[in-house]
């Protein structure tokens, strides 16, 4: 599999927030609002990135040999889970910007003021995701095989 790329993340958050913002305007223009993101998200995201952090950390340990007994699988899934959450990450700040840039001119009433201010720190948080993906994806990147003479292998 190879790394995901930093270009990629900005493109699908960036696609994600203008979608979402029209899409969040023409809900309030037909009188349905939206709320913005919750504290326990923000919580959850945090989560989710220590998580992610975790387990990359044991393969990491692994790979520069200082824990001899991971599973390969393990390190895999771990590639995986990292792929997955920076995507995951991107996608969510993409959506949580979208609804601060909706309230943004209203930011002299309180309600809205509230959801710039949670949908503000859930979209730092989602970009924490997607940068601690990036970084186990880092740590998952094994060297290439060697020969025993010292070269490197050739893939047949």
């Amino acid at each position: 599999m190879r790394r995901t790329r930093v270009r990629t993340l900005a493109a699908v958050a960036v696609g994600v927030a203008a979608v979402g913002l029209l899409l969040l305007r023409l809900l309030e223009s037909r009188g349905i609002f939206v709320p913005g993101a919750a504290w326990v998200e923000v919580a959850a995201l945090v989560l989710l990135a220590g998580l992610v952090l975790w387990a990359g950390w044991a393969v990491r340990s692994y790979l520069r040999g200082d824990r001899p007994d991971l599973d390969p699988l393990r390190a895999a899934r771990t590639f995986a889970m990292a792929k997955a959450a920076a995507y995951t990450g991107a996608l969510l700040a993409g959506r949580y910007v979208a609804s601060v840039l909706l309230v943004l001119p209203q930011l002299d009433v309180e309600p809205r003021r509230g959801v710039a201010v949670t949908s503000g720190v859930a979209a730092l948080a989602a970009v924490g995701l997607a940068v601690v993906g990036l970084v186990v994806e880092k740590f998952c990147e094994a060297p290439p095989p060697e020969e025993d003479d010292g070269t490197e292998a050739v893939p047949s």
